[in-house]
């Protein structure tokens, strides 16, 4: 259904206005049931997970690139404007192709998400990100945990939204490759997972932790892996609930890693 873009005030265009308001966003998004997946990319790899499109944006040179997703859903509006229209809409120049309003899916309940991966065995590895609020660093580290092969993603409420249009843009779209949902605030959401045998390690700095070498030796079967924080990292609570306090060990001075970077080498340390 293509729409040419005549009136900005078109109760229809509003997925797409303030889009980088991100403290408006991130409760607007959820709340409307939508996200935003940003470029021909990213939409496809939306697509490919199953996610369905509430609505297009775009200027007139890119409509040849997503002929084949007008023709699978003929009935989604595909809005089209110029370059500097959509920009007045938006708030920024939109570069990369296109915009797609999708219907955010539905969160599974983490026990059961966890137990329906690996052909219904259950998930060896899990990562946690405990108040890890930039949206790029949630990005990154979804990224790594597509392409090193993490089974899920565990988010606390006090996370960064993974399909906020940064997060989605810098995963590469991956955020709809890994299975992941949010779980409660920890301490309290890790009982489940100890119920349910897993080890967990909270990557942090403490005078009982150990290196990520000895923790690997360990040879566990089901492992979490909980990253905090930019700035304060994990609550002590938090690390004195884990099974493991874990470290990365560092050189030169160096204290800590980027947690985008310490989830990066934690998750290739761990690789099953």
């Amino acid at each position: 259904m293509l729409i040419d873009i005549t009136d900005l005030s078109d109760e229809r265009l509003f997925d797409y206005t303030n889009l980088t308001d991100m403290n408006l966003r991130s409760k607007h998004e959820p709340e409307k049931g939508l996200y935003i997946a940003e470029s021909v990319t990213v939409l496809r790899r939306a697509l490919e997970a199953g996610h369905k499109p509430r609505s297009l944006i775009m200027s007139y040179k890119w409509l040849d690139s997503v002929a084949d997703v007008m023709e699978e859903f003929p009935e989604v509006p595909v809005f089209v404007g110029s370059e500097e229209l959509l920009e007045e809409l938006t708030g920024f120049k939109v570069h990369r192709g296109l915009l797609a309003s999708m219907h955010r899916p539905t969160l599974a309940d983490p026990r059961e998400l966890l137990q329906s991966l690996r052909g219904g065995e259950g998930a060896r590895r899990v990562a946690i990100f405990d108040g890890v609020i930039d949206h790029t660093n949630i990005g990154a580290a979804f990224r790594s945990a597509a392409g090193l092969g993490v089974d899920a993603v565990l988010v606390t409420p006090k996370s960064a939204d993974p399909l906020y249009r940064r997060s989605v843009r810098v995963s590469m779209g991956t955020v709809f490759q890994v299975p992941w949902t949010r779980i409660d605030n920890l301490p309290e959401g890790l009982t489940a997972l100890h119920e349910a045998g897993y080890t967990s390690a909270a990557l942090a700095l403490s005078d009982d932790s150990i290196t990520l070498d000895d923790f690997v030796a360990e040879d566990h079967d089901k492992v979490a892996l909980i990253f905090g924080n930019e700035g304060h990292g994990l609550p002590e609570r938090t690390v004195k609930a884990a099974s493991r306090v874990v470290r990365i060990p560092m050189a030169g001075g160096v204290d800590s890693l980027n947690v985008a970077a310490a989830s990066a080498v934690v998750f290739y340390a761990t690789r099953m």
